[in-house]
């Protein structure tokens, strides 16, 4: 086991019992996501439609135990904070796989969402009712002392009827340490604050200094999206767009921005994370622009999803989870779903 908080090692680890997940209720249906290290699943428990998670252990003697270490800190996470922009946590059990249970979303990926709507954008309400869904998220998160080190669209899923945005997948996330080292180059090149990067390979798991403002740094590349509906540092690969970060302190543009939001992106994307604000100050700062703009016609988009079938290219290094594809048949995942009544073992080495 890591030194201090980094892993939590899964012998040690000890679920509370009110989170303890009884298999033999547990019932897998159809995939609708799938990250580097783990699947996720429509399915049942105890009657109750919910995303199911099911973490590989990994095939080497190197890769197992980092994995349940992984996934011990993931749960002691997700069971110590509850928010309505969190993913609601269900439970979880570990054997005789590796299983997080959560409540299942309905809306699809935000990066999805964002994709069907181009060329358009946001009406602006929109965007920025989005953005505190977020920080109010993460200054949660943050208030329990926990990084979450992943924030991109991809790991913010939205309700079934669009109004909200949840954040999701703690696979990365860890608690903070003022004098330890954290793993660095951890994230989504794109959206990875520049302190985590580093011009020289790293040896695997090297360490750095950083704090919660690199979730700072990535809500901002985040908010830039929903207001311009576009990629960050478009035309450059994941590496290029961290490098130019980093070394040459480049920043998606802020023109065509009202005042007020550009001042928002740019101190939120300051080199310097010491000057970066905290989330409860980004929420105040959004909350005083929402009340400077004029009621929008319509404060939610009607446009549908048309496109959901579209298989995105994997964003890497990084993790994706929860993104809402219809399954193979062609039905969507917001119809009630047949349940395979095999039992939740037999239908885990169907398809997993």
């Amino acid at each position: 086991m890591e030194s201090g908080s980094e892993f939590y090692s899964v012998d040690e680890f000890r679920l509370d019992a009110k989170w303890m997940v009884d298999p033999k209720h547990l019932f897998v249906g159809p995939r609708i996501g799938e990250g580097a290290h783990a699947k996720v699943y429509e399915g049942k428990y105890r009657n109750q439609t919910v995303a199911i998670k099911i973490v590989h252990r990994g095939e080497t003697p190197e890769e197992i135990p980092k994995r349940e270490a992984q996934f011990a800190r993931e749960v002691a996470m997700l069971s110590r904070v509850q928010h309505k922009n969190l993913a609601k946590f269900i439970g979880a059990c570990k054997e005789p796989v590796m299983v997080i249970v959560s409540e299942l979303l309905l809306g699809g990926t935000l990066r999805k969402y964002l994709l069907n709507m181009r060329p358009g954008c946001l009406d602006a309400h929109v965007a920025i009712g989005y953005a505190l869904d977020v920080a109010r998220a993460v200054e949660c998160l943050h208030s329990h002392g926990i990084i979450h080190r992943d924030l991109k669209p991809e790991n913010l899923i939205l309700t079934g009827d669009q109004r909200t945005v949840k954040l999701v997948d703690f696979g990365l996330a860890r608690e903070e340490s003022v004098t330890e080292m954290m793993t660095a180059e951890t994230g989504t090149y794109r959206w990875m604050a520049p302190e985590l990067y580093s011009t020289v390979t790293l040896r695997h798991g090297e360490k750095k200094h950083y704090n919660h403002k690199v979730d700072t740094y990535s809500f901002a590349i985040v908010l830039w999206e929903l207001l311009h509906n576009k990629l960050p540092f478009e035309g450059m690969s994941n590496l290029q767009a961290a490098y130019a970060a980093a070394f040459k302190n480049v920043r998606p543009s802020l023109e065509d921005l009202p005042e007020e939001l550009a001042m928002i992106l740019s101190s939120c994307w300051e080199e310097d994370p010491n000057a970066r604000p905290n989330f409860s100050q980004v929420i105040q700062m959004l909350l005083r622009y929402l009340s400077t703009i004029s009621p929008p016609e319509q404060m939610i988009p009607s446009r549908v999803f048309t496109s959901e079938n579209t298989v995105l290219p994997p964003e890497s290094p990084g993790t994706s989870s929860l993104m809402a594809l219809r399954n193979d048949s062609g039905e969507s995942p917001t119809g009630e779903m047949e349940i395979r009544q095999k039992g939740f073992f037999f239908c885990f080495n169907q398809c997993y």
